[in-house]
């Protein structure tokens, strides 16, 4: 079974509709729950609203794939970092709608500040990789 995908559609028995679900796998479960399930909900809501097509499935196990076979498949990588990941949320229009101007603010507000304070951390794959302690 492919536990690669980011949403995924587990297998459906023909006997058992009633019992089909839909994974969402993408969460940090060290997320607010409240914040999570109003942007989720409101990105489902702009799927449905501009009638958005998902993508055609993907069966391969993902975590398998280079970079180029990623790209061929239109395939992108989620942010890698807080910044990277602050940039996106600060061009979202969906998180925007969901959290309100003062909260999607406040929040990138307080979520910037935290970077900046991770930033400047010497971290041990640093020392480990440039300092030679003897």
């Amino acid at each position: 079974m492919n536990r690669s995908a980011l949403i995924r559609v587990p297998k459906i028995s023909r006997d058992k509709f009633t019992s089909t679900r839909v994974e969402l796998r993408s969460c940090d479960p060290s997320a607010n729950p409240y914040l999570l399930f109003a942007a989720v909900l409101r990105a489902g809501l702009e799927g449905m609203n501009t009638k958005l097509k998902p993508p055609a499935p993907v069966e391969e196990n993902v975590y398998a794939l280079d970079t180029t076979m990623l790209k061929d498949k239109g395939i992108e990588l989620l942010p890698r970092s807080l910044y990277e990941a602050l940039e996106y949320y600060r061009q979202s229009k969906i998180a925007r709608s969901a959290l309100g101007d003062a909260l999607f603010q406040r929040y990138y507000d307080i979520k910037l500040k935290e970077w900046d304070e991770y930033s400047i951390q010497v971290s041990k794959w640093e020392v480990d990789k440039y300092l030679e302690l003897y």
